[in-house]
């Protein structure tokens, strides 16, 4: 049975029978043609908090803020009282986790090129709130695994919201934390396949990030306004991984990976706004530090007795961003905005490469390319019109660009400059009732990761990337196509549909005679299809039940840099399914339901080696809920009952270019049930 029609059975067998409140320091009214729910329309879940209510809402599906260069125009598609929020740490999704679902008055969900948001398009979710007296919010999620893993048990969050006079705020303490593992068997195949080498191995990865953060609004008579926030954060990590490694004329050895990162970052952010002349001004700052510094540990013993060998890699990198913004909007025939930004951002990195003599003793190594300082001063400034062109249509057009200037000290660097230009134009039509369709067509300059630049190595993969201070941003054409159906009783649909041609895309491409590194590619592209919907089956006679689906399919193009052959984007998503089942039992305070997903994505491409490392094929959970007991939420969830499994398929190659097969590499590792469980509470 294929992967698709196993997913296809288990679906038939699912489906049988940071800125505080301040923004607005009243709420706006009701916007007319919005798609409007009040919290009435959310009793049946008993939410604790606004992220719980927006989770709820049929039909619209959360999309992750993007992590743009500096802060640029809005991404994502949610706002809180109409505004985005202006950091990056603190984000929007973890600030309405935060506000009681008593506070909340309403949530609109409204084309975003109708909003005065540069950068919005199709449905943008508008959560309005209102502050209120001292209240809070709390959960607790342990987890539990069958196998290779301890038990998680610090994982929660609390916060504390209120008003006073005219200062609102919000005290937050969360911990992210994630144990996972998996262990089992991989095959090393020979290019004849004949067995060369079994190994068994197993691995845990404990991940804990506690994080303080605050927020505080302020509003003034005279309708100014003012945001502050402020987060600091730890981070610890630590992965262990042991296995056994046997073959035909081998001798047995035994393997240890260690791996280590104690960090921590900081972020401290805001924004006032003012009237000035016959508009707004805003103008934000922010200033943003991290410090992850990484050890990693690979030793090998033979049973023999021979020496053991051994590597180790020390990275200490030092990242900061600082960015100041300035937005000024009127209304003249339609909303106006002018907006510049200047923004900094270094890496100072050192790394270290050391192998184990006979002797026991870590000796260094040359890693040339592995130290150095990069850093980009660029500024931007953007020009946006948009108004309503009759009852049922409206555009938005933001034009401008951006100056950079890229510099590398250390590791072969060098200093360029570039002009790039940017904009958007959307269209939002609503052609029927029930019918929303938005078109929009953008220009994007991408953001590079600074470590590409650096040369680094992989110990427990046994790869390296041997820097490339040639990096460029990659610039992206996106025509996207996305329309909202509403079904009334039914539930809401809508279909997305998009094109994209990347220039100067990252990819893996050759460095020198034998390297290898992130570098770009002239040029690439990318389509695909995206359809997500909300079923109610209170219709049909199933009370309290919803059915929430998603499929996508996406198509990718390269041209690979060392064959010249056409091949998919490295590691790109080429499809998806998923669906969810949730039954509210009527006159009850339980809940229970399920989830299925099923993903597949393209192949990595490296100088030697084609290889794919994922996690599937299919997920599958069922969760039980009690909505109220005694004033908490309780819910029990058992994943992965569909066994996904940890994969990596490879062939590496003596050379890619001519053929030749080295080996080939078929790993299977059992990750097995994960049961969780959360309590919550408001105080």
């Amino acid at each position: 049975m294929t992967t698709l029609a196993r997913f296809a059975l288990t679906v038939a067998m699912l489906s049988a029978p940071p800125f505080a409140l301040a923004q607005t320091a009243v709420p706006a009214p009701t916007v007319e043609g919005a798609r409007t729910y009040t919290p009435a329309d959310f009793e049946r879940y008993s939410p604790r908090n606004a992220l719980d209510m927006l989770q709820q809402v049929p039909g619209f599906v959360i999309r992750d803020a993007v992590q743009e260069r500096g802060l640029g125009q809005a991404t994502g598609n949610v706002l809180l009282n109409g505004q985005r929020l202006s950091g990056k740490s603190n984000d929007v999704l973890a600030q309405l986790g935060r506000i009681p679902a008593d506070n909340v008055v309403r949530i609109e969900i409204r084309d975003g090129a109708t909003l005065d948001i540069p950068g919005l398009s199709g449905p943008v979710a508008n959560v309005v709130a209102k502050a209120g007296g001292i209240s809070g919010s709390w959960k607790w999620q342990p987890e539990f695994r069958e196998y290779y893993t301890d038990p998680q048990l610090t994982r929660g969050e609390v916060s504390v919201s209120g008003a006073y006079r005219s200062i609102d705020y919000t005290l937050g303490l969360e911990n992210r934390a994630n144990h996972s593992g998996a262990g089992g068997g991989t095959d090393i195949y020979n290019a004849d396949g004949t067995l060369r080498e079994t190994r068994v191995d197993a691995w845990t990865g404990e991940n804990n990030q506690p994080r303080l953060s605050a927020t505080l609004g302020w509003h003034g008579a005279d309708g100014a306004t003012g945001n502050l926030n402020a987060s600091w954060q730890k981070v610890y990590f630590d992965y262990v991984e042991d296995g056994l490694r046997v073959g035909p004329g081998l001798v047995d050895r035994e393997r240890a990976v260690r791996q280590e990162v104690r960090g921590y970052n900081y972020e401290v952010g805001g924004d006032y706004e003012f009237g000035l002349g016959s508009g707004r001004l805003k103008l934000i700052g922010l200033n943003r530090y991290e410090d992850r510094p990484v050890l990693t540990t690979v030793e090998t013993r033979f049973a023999d007795g021979a020496p053991a060998v051994g590597s180790r890699f020390i990275r200490d990198g030092e990242e900061t961003e600082r960015i100041a913004r300035g937005e000024y909007r009127w209304k003249a025939g339609g909303d106006w905005q002018l907006s510049a930004e200047y923004a900094f951002n270094r890496l100072d990195n050192v790394s270290e490469l050391y192998l184990l003599d006979p002797g026991g003793i870590y000796q260094p190594v040359a890693l040339p390319g592995g130290t150095a300082t990069v850093e980009e001063d660029r500024y931007e400034a953007m020009a946006t019109y948009g108004r309503t062109l009759s009852p049922t249509l409206s555009m938005q057009l933001s034009v401008g660009g951006e100056y950079s200037r890229l510099s590398q000290a250390g590791g072969g660097g060098l200093t360029r400059a570039f002009r790039r230009p940017k904009g958007l134009a959307s269209v939002a039509w609503k052609p029927m009732p029930g019918l929303d369709v938005n078109v929009q067509l953008q220009r994007r300059v991408g953001q590079l990761n600074f470590y590409d630049f650096l040369a680094s190595v992989d110990l427990n993969e046994d790869q390296a990337n041997a820097g490339n201070p040639d990096l460029v941003p990659p610039q992206t054409w996106e025509l996207e196509l996305e329309a909202v159906r509403d079904l009334g009783a039914y539930g809401n649909t809508t279909l997305r549909l998009y094109t994209q041609r990347i220039d100067d895309i990252v990819d893996i491409v050759p460095i020198g005679e034998t390297g290898e590194s992130p570098g770009n590619i002239d040029r690439a592209t990318r389509h695909g299809l995206e359809w997500k919907s909300t079923f109610n089956l209170d219709p049909i006679g199933w009370r309290g039940a919803k059915l929430d689906t998603a499929v996508g399919f996406e198509e990718s193009r390269v041209r690979d840099p060392l064959t010249g052959e056409l091949r998919p984007i490295s590691n790109n998503l080429q499809e998806y399914a998923e669906l969810g089942l949730r039954h509210d039992v009527p006159a009850t305070d339980w809940a229970w339901g399920g989830n299925v997903g099923y993903s597949f994505h393209a192949r990595d491409y490296r100088l030697t080696e084609v290889g794919r490392m994922w996690e599937g094929p299919i997920w599958g959970s069922l969760f039980i809920e009690r909505k109220n007991l005694k004033g908490l939420t309780l819910r029990f969830t058992a994943g992965n009952l569909l066994d996904a499994t940890s994969m990596w398929d490879r062939v590496v190659y003596v050379d890619r270019r001519t053929g030749p097969v080295d080996f080939i590499e078929d790993r299977h590792r059992r990750i097995g049930p994960v049961y969780s469980f959360s309590v919550s509470g408001t105080f």
